[in-house]
């Protein structure tokens, strides 16, 4: 194998973890836009503690359960991953390089479930259960995809994480918000529904375009490689790929809103764009930019049905649509590789193999985040407690969980009122 000690391809794989990093700015301004702004400090904060109590908890125990016991343990050697190597399918790469990259992808998929849990989550019970999920939970099904694991074994395709890191926190926000309960005056009298819009949406979108942007990083720095003609053919297609499928999940999901309810819905739109990226993030390094284009053109016209029965159907209400597009759209991506995909995929002459190894996989991850949040929520929930009391909701988490009048100063938004 290639090592992967030359100067390019540290960087390259650096640069990609700085980018996946910079994606936790983009999660906190579309959380924080889409809400109201007597929570916009809490929903920051949630941010932040994702990444910081994430780093060490994923560093101490989830990265040796994700990669195996050939890294070994750190208690007691806590300079391990300061030395030594780990082998991938591009290369040997530096051990340092791959926890950092590995990192904050882990990161990722814990600061989903926030989004789905606003507004109403006690923050001291949001820090355990994070905790948890960059312990444990992210790291079993990681491990499994990723770490050698049965599924990896079996030819799973995931290569950057639209099940691996996205469907994982998806499934784990449904889980959570649905234990949890809609937010006072969300649905009303008849069971209805009720938009509570956010308070800018200017900075919701904002968050979009650093995701983005951001994107570029999560998927392209996955090669963990810029070495070689193959390689850079490659990551040039990845880059094109996630384009295209982002830019036509928006288009179809604002083409698709203005049928459906006759205006084009801007918030669609923009979560659009983020169901295009989590469904071309498994196989973006396996399909054509036309099986781009069919990902996201489905994946537009899947975030609108989605979030609406999440909302009407299952009545889980998720302020920011998280589950739509991390839970519904990742796994359709994961699926959509054993049809797409170029080598082996149904469309192409594949057969059926990869499809229901794609679809086993998506069923068995779903299942473990499921269970594992069910019991940590229902822990915490009986324990701790897991919501703040309606007062407290009523007057905003920001006083309440961390003394602050209001984020945003002098500066007052207007709130919609439920008389009920």
């Amino acid at each position: 194998m290639e090592s992967l000690y030359s100067s390019v391809d540290t960087i390259w794989t650096l640069l990609g973890a700085a980018l996946v990093f910079f994606m936790q700015a983009g999660f906190a301004m579309v959380e924080t836009g889409f809400t109201r702004a007597k929570n916009a400090a809490n929903i920051v904060m949630k941010n932040l503690m994702d990444f910081c109590i994430g780093t060490p908890c994923y560093w101490f125990i989830g990265f040796t359960i994700m990669f195996g016991p050939t890294l070994g343990g750190i208690i007691g050697k806590p300079d391990l991953f300061m030395t030594g190597t780990y082998e991938t399918a591009w290369g040997t790469i530096p051990t340092p390089v791959f926890l950092i990259f590995q990192t904050v992808f882990c990161a990722t998929a814990a600061t989903i479930v926030s989004g789905a849990m606003a507004e109403r989550t006690k923050f001291s019970s949001y820090c355990l259960y994070s905790a948890a999920i960059s312990l444990i939970v992210y790291p079993v099904s990681g491990h499994w995809i990723w770490g050698g694991g049965w599924l990896s074994e079996l030819g799973f395709h995931d290569f950057a994480g639209s099940t691996a890191v996205h469907m994982v926190g998806g499934v784990a926000a449904l889980v959570g918000a649905a234990i949890l309960g809609p937010r006072i005056g969300k649905y009303g009298p008849d069971g209805k529904p009720r938009t509570i819009p956010g308070h800018n949406f200017v900075i919701g979108a904002l968050g979009v375009f650093i995701l983005w942007f951001c994107w570029f990083g999560f998927n392209g720095g996955s090669t963990v490689s810029a070495t070689g003609d193959d390689t850079l053919m490659l990551m040039g297609k990845i880059f094109v790929n996630t384009n295209m499928a982002a830019a036509l999940g928006a288009v179809v999901a604002m083409l698709y809103s203005w049928i459906r309810f006759g205006k084009p819905d801007a918030g669609m739109a923009f979560n659009g764009a983020l169901a295009g990226l989590v469904g071309i993030t498994a196989g973006c390094d396996a399909v054509s930019v036309v099986g781009a284009a069919i990902i996201g053109i489905v994946a537009g016209i899947l975030i609108v049905e989605g979030i609406r029965f999440i909302e009407r159907v299952v009545k889980v209400d998720d302020p920011v649509g998280a589950v739509g597009v991390h839970g519904i759209c990742g796994a359709f991506g994961t699926i959509a590789v054993g049809l797409l995909a170029l080598d082996d995929g149904v469309f192409y002459g594949g057969g059926f193999k990869l499809l229901g190894v794609q679809a086993l996989g998506v069923v068995a991850c779903a299942a473990w985040v499921a269970i594992a949040m069910f019991l940590i929520f229902t822990l915490i929930k009986k324990t701790v407690g897991l919501r703040v009391t309606a007062e407290e909701e009523i007057g905003g988490m920001d006083p309440v969980e961390h003394g602050l009048d209001h984020a945003y100063g002098e500066f007052v938004f207007e709130e919609v009122k439920f008389d009920d």
